[in-house]
C-alpha cells in the first residue's frame, strides 16, 4: 500500500531558467542570440570571474540582439550567458532622496549607506497631455541681477546655459544652485569632469543646500548609457516631487553630453552620421527629454530647468545648440569677450533671450529693459573704434549717451558670485538705471 504523500512532500522541482549566449563585441556594443527581449529589457552578461554585468537592449537585427553594457566590461568571453531580468529598471523617489549623491541606477556614490523612506517606481517615459500642465504665470528670483531684470524666468521655464568651455557657465549655475528659492534641487551631473562633482557639492551647494537637494552623477568616465540613465533618473526624480506640489529646480550641466551620448549608441548600432557627426535619433531624443520638465498638473508643484549647453568653438549654430535653442523656452548665452575682461557673470545680454518675459514682466520692466538693451547694443557698434580715435561726440546724441552710459551698464551687469541680488532690488536698480539712459514712463 502506498503511503499518502500531501504537497508539501513533493521534491522541489528547480524552474529551468532559459538564457541566451554572447556571440560578438564589437566596441561598445555586444550581440547576443537565444534571448527573447525586447528593447528596454535588461540582461546580465556572466564574465569569466562569474561577476554579472548588467546590459539592456537597444536594438536587433533579426535573431541577434544588440546590448550596451551600463558598466565599464572585462572579462568577457565568446559563448558567455545572457541572463534575461523579468523586472524593469526601478528608480528611487522620495523624500529620502535629500541630501543624497547617487548615480545613474540610484545607487548611492556618499558614504551614507542605502537609501531610507524611499519608494521605487519603472523607469518608463510619461508624455503629459499639453493642455492639463499649469501655465507659467509666477516670477522666479534666480539671485542674479542681469537675469531678474532684463531676462525675467517664471517658475516652470526651461532654459539653457550657452557657452564655450572655461566661460563660467558652472559657476552661474553654482549662483542658480544658491540663490534661486526651491524647496527641491535636483543636480544631474552628465558627462563632465569627475573632479567636479565633489567641488559642486561642497562649493556650489554646501551644508544647508545640500539639505534639500538631490545629486545624480555620471563622470565622463562612465559608459554612454550610465549617462543616459542619470539624466532620465534625474527628470523623474525633479518630477516627482513636482507632482507632490514642490517648488522644484532641475539643474543640468550638461545637456550636450547627453546628446553625445546617444550619439555614441546610435552610431554603434550603425546609425548614419547627419549633422557634424550627429546621427538623426540623437537630435529627436532631446524634445522628449525636455518636455519632461516643465509644469504639471498640480496646482502648487512647478518645475524649473536650466541645461548647460557646450558651444563647441564658441559656435552658437552648433547642431546641438540649434537644437536645443529651439526647443527650450529661452537661452543664455555667455560671452568669452566678456569673460576674458574679467566681467562675471559674463552673459551677453544681446543674445539671449526669455520667451515668456512678457507673461512675467510689467510692461514698465518690459520697456527700461529695452532701453537698456538699445543703448547697450549702440555702444558695441562703436566700442572697437575707441582705443583707435575712430570715434568723434558730438555727431549722434544718443550714441554720445550709449558711451559715456557703458561704465554704469557695465557695472549692472556685473555681479560677485558671493553676494544675492533680489529680484525686487533688482528691479528697482533698473528703473533707476533706465532713467539715467533717458527712460521716460508712459503718462
Amino acid at each position: 500500500m502506498k503511503p499518502d504523500l500531501n504537497a508539501q512532500d513533493w521534491p522541489t522541482v528547480p524552474v529551468a531558467q532559459v538564457y541566451g549566449r554572447l556571440t560578438r563585441v564589437n566596441g561598445l556594443l555586444l550581440e547576443a542570440i537565444g534571448c527573447q527581449l525586447g528593447t528596454g529589457d535588461r540582461c546580465h552578461i556572466e564574465c569569466r570571474d562569474g561577476q554579472l554585468i548588467e546590459a539592456e537592449v537597444v536594438g536587433f537585427h533579426k535573431e541577434t540582439l544588440c546590448l550596451m553594457p551600463i558598466e565599464h566590461t572585462s572579462g568577457l568571453m565568446p559563448g558567455a550567458r545572457v541572463i534575461p531580468l523579468a523586472q524593469r529598471c526601478q528608480i528611487p523617489v522620495g523624500s529620502g532622496l535629500l541630501g543624497r549623491v547617487i548615480d545613474g541606477l540610484g545607487q548611492p556614490l556618499d558614504a551614507l549607506g542605502t537609501l531610507d523612506n524611499v519608494s521605487y517606481i519603472p523607469l518608463r517615459h510619461q508624455i503629459n497631455n499639453p493642455l492639463l500642465r499649469k501655465p507659467i504665470r509666477e516670477p522666479l528670483d534666480v539671485g542674479i541681477r542681469a537675469i531678474n531684470a532684463l531676462l525675467p524666468i517664471g517658475r516652470g521655464q526651461r532654459l539653457g546655459l550657452f557657452a564655450g568651455s572655461g566661460v563660467g557657465k558652472s559657476v552661474l549655475l553654482a549662483m542658480m544652485t544658491r540663490f534661486t528659492e526651491a524647496d527641491v534641487i535636483v543636480v544631474g551631473l552628465i558627462g563632465e569632469r569627475g573632479r567636479e562633482v565633489r567641488e559642486f557639492i561642497e562649493e556650489a551647494l554646501g551644508e544647508e543646500g545640500r539639505k534639500r537637494a538631490v545629486v545624480i552623477a555620471a563622470p565622463a568616465d562612465t559608459t554612454p548609457l550610465m549617462r543616459l540613465r542619470a539624466m532620465r533618473l534625474s527628470h523623474h526624480i525633479a518630477t516627482a516631487f513636482r507632482d507632490q506640489g514642490k517648488q522644484v529646480l532641475l539643474l543640468v550641466d550638461s545637456l550636450t553630453r547627453y546628446a553625445q551620448a546617444q550619439r555614441e549608441i546610435a552610431l554603434s548600432l550603425g546609425e548614419p552620421p547627419a549633422t557634424k557627426g550627429y546621427p538623426p535619433s540623437a537630435f529627436a531624443q532631446l524634445p522628449s527629454l525636455v518636455e519632461m520638465a516643465g509644469n504639471g498638473q498640480h496646482p502648487d508643484g512647478t518645475l524649473t530647468a536650466f541645461y548647460t549647453v557646450l558651444t563647441e568653438g564658441d559656435d552658437q549654430q552648433d547642431p546641438v545648440a540649434d537644437s536645443a535653442r529651439a526647443i527650450l523656452d529661452g537661452h543664455i548665452v555667455l560671452s568669452r569677450a566678456l569673460a576674458e575682461k574679467g566681467h562675471f557673470p559674463a552673459i551677453d545680454i544681446g543674445a539671449s533671450v526669455s520667451r515668456l518675459a512678457t507673461h512675467i514682466a510689467s510692461k514698465e520692466t518690459l520697456a527700461q529693459g529695452q532701453r537698456f538693451r538699445h543703448l547697450n547694443s549702440r555702444f558695441n557698434e562703436v566700442k572697437e573704434l575707441l582705443p583707435l580715435g575712430g570715434y568723434q561726440a558730438g555727431q549722434d546724441p544718443e550714441m554720445d549717451l550709449a558711451v559715456q552710459s557703458a561704465p554704469n551698464m557695465a557695472a549692472f551687469l556685473r555681479q560677485d558670485s558671493e553676494l544675492k541680488a533680489d529680484r525686487t532690488h533688482s528691479l528697482e536698480q533698473l528703473k533707476l538705471l533706465a532713467e539715467s539712459l533717458g527712460y521716460q514712463a508712459e503718462t
